[in-house]
């Protein structure tokens, strides 16, 4: 329950289930947040108070179960965490009848679609990342980055897909395949969509050799397949780049796969720069929660919980369940004031209430956050920050299993 004179914060966070890697270091970075606006007197004179709830397998109903009662019993006055792949917004419900902020890290092009169908009722849902349609299309522009700027030379113009079995990795393998053409490159065949995950995947392996693609690319995101992948492909590489998306970029991948990580391209819509923000932000990470931490995934909740805080402040406060009118003042002003911190800038659209993705959507690094390519170094390296400009730090690899 509330304690008095605190503002209750809640976060519907995948402690247990597949994702609870990543869940721990949401809820990680939120508590760090938390932690360090307190430090500084809190929101106004008032302390933040977390409140974490577990999503388990992510369904519609837990989540929307967990947000209840973070609401209905903790009174809180905004939801922030990471991701919840599954619950398809369902959640935007009870947030918006309750008329409280909600900032998410979804990652789903239906966020737009919703938030569109109806802006005064779902004010308060803000997707703090871009959609993930824009991996699609951003990795194929990263490709042909790569190959005009000469860092890379392909063999030839063909990409295999491989797409993990939720809408999440279908819509991310349909962007890829969709606009692959205008920039000169070829499809092998269709998406191949696992409908179900297996340990083996060495027959999609096979049959993805018989076409002899210059690049590998895999939009399933959960980290013990993406690890199993990778070793299973280390058995007989083909002459590929391989690209892994999101869930590579853990460390407990690189754990799990050792040397044969190194040279693999990660590509996430939302992680952390190498700057002097991003690294004293692993730096503080690290320190607080241990040597294997992934501050690149705790990030997240907590530069939007950084920024909830400023557009509060500005507003005057916070509000409960119920004061629709002091949240839509805070609503208003994450919309006008852009946050830059380790992830880069949060620039919220005025109508999708999403991160604006650059270069993908803006050709301004100041007001986009940038689509970030890491090629994995090694288990004892950190990895390399190959793209966009002007934020990499490092250039592209040639993969050590390729001539």
């Amino acid at each position: 329950m509330k304690e008095a004179g605190t503002i209750p914060i809640g976060s519907l966070v995948p402690l247990t289930g597949i994702s609870a890697n990543d869940g721990r270091e949401f809820q990680n970075g939120l508590q760090l947040a938390i932690d360090e606006i307190n430090a500084e007197g809190g929101i106004l004179g008032k302390q933040l108070q977390p409140h974490f709830i577990d999503t388990g397998n992510q369904t519609a109903p837990a989540v929307v179960r967990a947000a209840r009662i973070l609401i209905s019993e903790h009174r809180v006055h905004a939801i922030i965490n990471g991701y919840n792949i599954g619950s398809q917004n369902s959640e935007y419900e009870p947030v918006a009848d309750a008329g409280i902020i909600y900032i998410h890290h979804n990652t789903l092009l239906q966020h737009h679609d919703t938030v569109g169908s109806d802006p005064e009722r779902y004010f308060g849902c803000f997707m703090s990342d871009p959609a993930e349609y824009w991996y699609g299309q951003g990795f194929i522009k990263f490709l042909s980055w790569l190959r005009d700027t000469g860092q890379w030379k392909p063999r030839n113009r063909r990409i295999g897909i491989i797409s993990g079995p939720k809408p999440y990795s279908i819509v991310i393998a349909n962007a890829m395949a969709s606009v692959s053409a205008q920039f000169g490159w070829q499809i092998v065949e269709t998406p191949a969509i696992v409908r179900h995950i297996t340990n083996d995947w060495r027959p999609l392996i096979e049959s993805m050799r018989s076409h002899d693609p210059a690049v590998l690319a895999v939009t399933h995101y959960h980290i013990g397949d993406l690890a199993r992948f990778q070793l299973q492909f280390m058995e007989a590489p083909l002459e590929s780049l391989v690209y892994l998306q999101y869930g590579a970029m853990h460390r407990s991948f690189s754990s799990i796969v050792g040397e044969h990580a190194r040279g693999v391209i990660v590509g996430t819509v939302i992680g952390l720069l190498h700057d002097e923000k991003g690294r004293d932000f692993a730096s503080r990470y690290r320190q607080r929660f241990g040597a294997d931490a992934t501050p690149e995934i705790g990030c997240q909740p907590y530069c939007s919980l950084k920024h909830f805080a400023i557009a509060a402040s500005v507003a005057g406060g916070t509000g409960a369940p119920g004061d629709f009118a002091i949240n839509r003042r805070v609503a208003r002003f994450l919309l006008e004031i852009p946050y830059r911190g380790p992830v880069g800038t949060i620039a919220y659209h005025p109508r999708w209430q999403a991160a604006i993705p650059y270069p993908d959507a803006t050709q301004d690094p100041s007001l986009g956050m940038p689509h970030l390519f890491y090629q994995l170094r090694g288990p004892d390296e950190r990895s390399a920050l190959i793209a966009p400009l002007p934020f990499a730090d490092s250039t592209f690899q040639l993969p050590p299993w390729m001539k």
